[in-house]
């Protein structure tokens, strides 16, 4: 059986959609402006998603090949200025959260420990503690994107 790995994959697909539907309404130029230091310092909304998406990343990458790289260095706003090359990166983590969910047979899977990074870690918590990381940095970039633009930001 693989009903925990499909509802991690529904969970990780929804958080997908919510970002590709959250930068779709992030002007270009707001991408990646900061929010005062008071609210969220040192912060973009852009920066948040990015993060959302890297942590997936990270997560499925180090399930799959036991690369556990941040990454930070290809995620940087330089790197990634606009809607199409987020949205290409966006696509490159589907990918390789779609390719390590295919590398897990069943259920029982989960179950499997891993050196993730430090120490051994079942792959069950290193999806579950991925998903809420990936789904908080996603929450910070709507509250960024509503403190910026006063629009309500609808989130499942």
């Amino acid at each position: 059986m693989r009903d925990l790995i499909e509802g991690f994959g529904r969970k990780f697909e929804q958080i997908d959609a919510e970002t590709r539907t959250l930068l779709g309404m992030i002007p270009v130029g707001q991408i990646f402006a900061n929010v005062g230091e008071a609210e969220l310092p040192y912060m973009s909304a852009g920066t948040c998603l990015l993060r959302s998406a890297a942590a997936v990343e990270q997560t499925f990458g180090g399930i799959t090949t036991r690369l556990w790289d941040d990454p930070f260095e290809w995620t940087l706003p330089e790197k990634l200025s606009t809607h199409e090359l987020i949205l290409e990166y966006l696509d490159e983590v589907a990918e390789t959260r779609r390719h390590g969910l295919g590398f897990l047979a069943s259920d029982d899977d989960l179950k499997r420990e891993l050196p993730a990074p430090e120490k051994l870690r079942s792959i069950f918590s290193l999806l579950l503690e991925t998903a809420a990381t990936a789904d908080h940095y996603l929450g910070r970039a709507a509250a960024i994107y509503q403190l910026q633009s006063g629009k309500k930001v609808r989130r499942r």
